[in-house]
């Protein structure tokens, strides 16, 4: 559907394969990584968005490239995908289990959405976007130490920024769709990742970069700030006053991002820029609602 991330022309590959084989702790079996290639104008950094993604603009040697499609691996055995970190930590025998189990379900949901992915070639934005989201069905069935539900967050923005792409490259597959239901994901996953942490249910520390892209850490805060934009963006409408009341909760953490005096100037700049932003649109959107309200009063 989407361009080849690699191609047989040495000079004008976007990625290689590691010596090193990957060992999958589900089905047993290897298979090869494959990791992106730097420098040669492979990839020009573009602009960071209000969500933290960082874009990149396409070159004319190399054409698009998306950084994020390596970040996951998958194994083209059993379907299971994971950040590669993780492959070398699971032992747990019961999460194991589930995930052999739920193989023939997880591949099949997958196919709902990328129909035909193929992950035995050079991974494409597709096949990349449908490793991301069997990555989101194998965190569902991982134990709490491995954090799933910040990850499951991550992934799911991820994915919406994908199917975004693909919709650009591809238009007219209601891929623009699917990308609204992954942002809605995205922030239900967010804000239980910091309720379980509130209520020492399931830590985030077991995620080792908070992203929400690859190019950037923007740590325990970034996850706040995203909370609440995905909110502003994304939220439910149908309960305005609930909204209004979760907007102005958001307000007031968010202010704290970038109001706390000293302290500010050890917090990443562009997070301190976006945080000021969100406040203002957040600030706004309330006002505009006292007003509404005072003049239905009169």
């Amino acid at each position: 559907m989407a361009p080849k991330s690699s191609g047989t022309d040495k000079k004008l590959a976007i990625s290689f394969y590691s010596k090193q084989k990957v060992h999958c702790p589900v089905c047993k079996k290897d298979f090869a990584k494959e990791e992106l290639l730097s420098g040669g104008g492979r990839m020009i950094a573009g602009n960071l968005t209000d969500e933290l993604r960082r874009n990149y603009e396409p070159s004319a040697k190399y054409g698009a490239v998306y950084p994020l499609l390596y970040s996951i691996g998958a194994c083209p055995t059993c379907h299971v995908a994971m950040l590669w970190s993780d492959f070398n930590t699971l032992e747990d025998g019961g999460a194991i289990n589930k995930l052999l189990e739920t193989e023939a379900k997880r591949k099949k949901s997958v196919e709902l959405i990328f129909p035909h992915y193929n992950l035995n070639q050079n991974r494409t934005l597709y096949d990349g976007a449908a490793a991301y989201y069997l990555a989101l069905l194998t965190y569902e069935k991982m134990p709490l130490q491995f954090s799933p539900t910040i990850k499951r967050a991550q992934i799911c923005l991820r994915l919406a920024w994908l199917c975004g792409d693909i919709e650009k490259e591809c238009p007219g597959h209601n891929y623009d769709y699917i990308a609204a239901q992954f942002y809605r994901k995205a922030l239900f996953f967010y804000q239980d990742a910091l309720e379980l942490e509130q209520n020492h249910v399931e830590s985030i520390a077991g995620i080792s970069n908070f992203g929400p892209d690859i190019d950037k850490n923007y740590g325990y805060d970034g996850v706040i700030y995203l909370c609440g934009l995905l909110e502003y963006k994304y939220g439910q409408t149908e309960n305005i006053q609930e909204r209004l009341k979760v907007l102005e909760q958001y307000k007031r953490s968010i202010a704290r991002i970038f109001g706390l005096g000293k302290s500010s100037k050890n917090k990443p700049g562009p997070l301190l820029e976006h945080s000021r932003a969100l406040y203002d649109k957040i600030s706004a959107l309330l006002a505009e609602a006292n007003i509404i309200s005072d003049d239905d009063e009169e």
